[in-house]
């Protein structure tokens, strides 16, 4: 359940990214769910990658090289979709850190709302 509040969250956030005009656009709700799909699988599988690959530029920018690899994949994501659209690195940079950004806020609210529920010791 918590998954899925999470995808619809996310999906908010893209479209009130498209409302900002910062390059970003999104064409229904629908496409906004399907690239929050597609960002977190490329986020699970495609990052990792990347990030191991430019290991030794991500050493020497001191990790500020992983706001280019986020932007990548944000506009990534834009490439293998339609109703989702990223217009240009600079845009794509501002969309990832504003995209990230809401997605901790609303891990952290929904952590708070849905604690995980871990088995309690034994005394």
């Amino acid at each position: 359940m918590k998954t899925i509040v999470r995808w619809l969250l996310l999906a908010t956030a893209l479209l009130m990214l498209a409302h900002w005009n910062i390059g970003v656009s999104v064409n229904s709700f629908s496409s906004a769910l399907l690239a929050a799909f597609v960002i977190g699988l490329l986020n699970a599988f495609v990052r990792p990658l990347l990030i191991v690959l430019t290991l030794p530029v991500t050493i020497l920018t001191l990790g500020l090289f992983l706001f280019v690899i986020n932007a990548l994949t944000f506009q990534m994501a834009s490439g293998l979709l339609e109703g989702f659209q990223v217009l240009g690195f600079w845009p794509a940079l501002l969309g990832s850190v504003l995209y990230s950004l809401c997605s901790i806020v609303i891990d952290v609210a929904l952590e708070r709302l849905m604690p995980s529920r871990l088995p309690q010791p034994l005394d």
